[in-house]
């Protein structure tokens, strides 16, 4: 079970974020030890969760972000490191602009700062944070960065995830509970009938996403393939709960869409540990699949998820035990095959995919056209 751990406060001999009332000089700059390293932290008095009120300032994500990062087993090292990672950033706070930041900056970059280059779907290349070290963290925490969204590849091979990921989007309307039952009664065994060993995290709203280790054999698109027969397979033992529709308008009454694009080079989703732009700053937090059944994702928060894993450790820390083959999944696409199921739509940023059916919507499809995908630069944006 779950249970909800009390605040914790800024580290012994920190600064004291409290001003006297009316005082509205900006706090100075500081300068943080983070595991030997220092980090620069500004504006550590800025609200970046303005339902938290003091609570919710910048120095907290900061400092919680430094607990993640150099607690025992460094938690979202596990979940980040070698991997090419994007920032998701509120400069102002999250009711500020958001700046999604894919390459690194061209300037004022610290020494202690890795890139790894990736190539998009588009063909351009360009170099992204490459996490190593907890001090890699707190700068990006520094610079606004709320959540972290990491590739499902290693720098050292970034055309072969080794990680497959089953993202269980809930639709308007559906609760968390909805979310939970159906990975707990439909992924958790569909999982465990293929030989598979996975862990499931909050996605720190009403999702769920359920990680895989596999072995960096397969591409990008075997790796999707994959998913794909994931997805459809869940689809068919959730009794009209699930779907693996792209388009919206053929989910029909399904509460939960299995998003298997989100193996697709270039997609990710929010890491292990990372804070999510809501009100309560939550965390997408990794649960034991006894703990999912009493979790409840509002009581996992940057306050909240230090003291959890000081009490019971970090799941995810067994993940890397076992690197599992694909072979059983890609068994169940060539099954699925060979019934007449292919493949499905790619994003709307992606070039046309060899064997992909038309990228358009059911509804404005015509009978003698094979479709082909909008320009590059519809999803999102390749900053810098």
């Amino acid at each position: 079970m779950v249970v909800a751990a009390q605040p914790v406060p800024p580290p012994a001999g920190g600064y004291d974020h409290r001003r006297p009332e009316g005082d509205t000089v900006a706090a100075p700059a500081e300068e943080l030890d983070v595991d030997g390293v220092a980090v620069r932290l500004t504006s550590p008095d800025k609200v970046y969760f303005p339902a938290l009120g003091e609570l919710g300032t910048k120095r907290r994500l900061v400092e919680y972000y430094r607990a993640v990062a150099t607690m025992t087993g460094r938690p979202i090292l596990t979940a980040l490191r070698e991997r090419p990672t994007h920032l998701q950033r509120f400069p102002d706070g999250i009711e500020g602009e958001e700046v999604y930041q894919k390459r690194l900056p061209a300037k004022g970059v610290p020494d202690h700062i890795a890139s790894c280059r990736v190539t998009f779907p588009s063909g351009r290349r360009a170099d992204v944070l490459r996490v190593t070290k907890p001090a890699d963290v707190v700068w990006a925490a520094n610079l606004g960065t709320v959540t972290f969204h990491p590739w499902h590849v290693r720098c050292a091979d970034v055309d072969h995830p080794d990680e497959l990921r089953i993202d269980l989007d809930p639709q308007p309307g559906a609760g968390f509970a909805q979310v939970r039952a159906v990975a707990l009664d439909v992924v958790r065994p569909v999982l465990d009938e293929l030989g598979y060993r996975a862990l499931p995290k909050t996605s720190g709203g009403r999702g769920i996403h359920v990680y895989l280790r596999i072995e960096p054999r397969w591409t990008f698109v075997e790796v999707r393939r994959a998913a794909i027969a994931a997805g459809r397979e869940i689809e068919r033992r959730a009794a009209g709960a699930v779907t693996t529709s792209w388009w919206k308008e053929e989910r029909g009454e399904a509460t939960i869409f299995v998003d298997y694009n989100q193996n697709a080079r270039d997609r990710t989703i929010a890491s292990a540990y990372s804070a999510r732009r809501t009100p309560r700053a939550t965390v997408s937090t990794p649960l034991g699949w006894d703990e999912l059944a009493d979790a409840e994702p509002d009581d996992l928060t940057i306050a909240t998820v230090p003291g959890l894993l000081a009490r019971r450790g970090d799941p995810m820390a067994a993940l890397d035990d076992v690197a599992h083959s694909l072979d059983p999944l890609l068994e169940l696409a060539a099954r699925d095959e060979a019934n007449g199921l292919g493949d499905l739509p790619y994003p709307p940023n992606y070039p046309k995919m060899p064997g992909e059916p038309k990228r358009v919507q059911p509804s404005k499809s015509r009978p003698d056209t094979v479709g082909n995908a909008p320009p590059v630069g519809r999803g999102l944006p390749d900053l810098g």
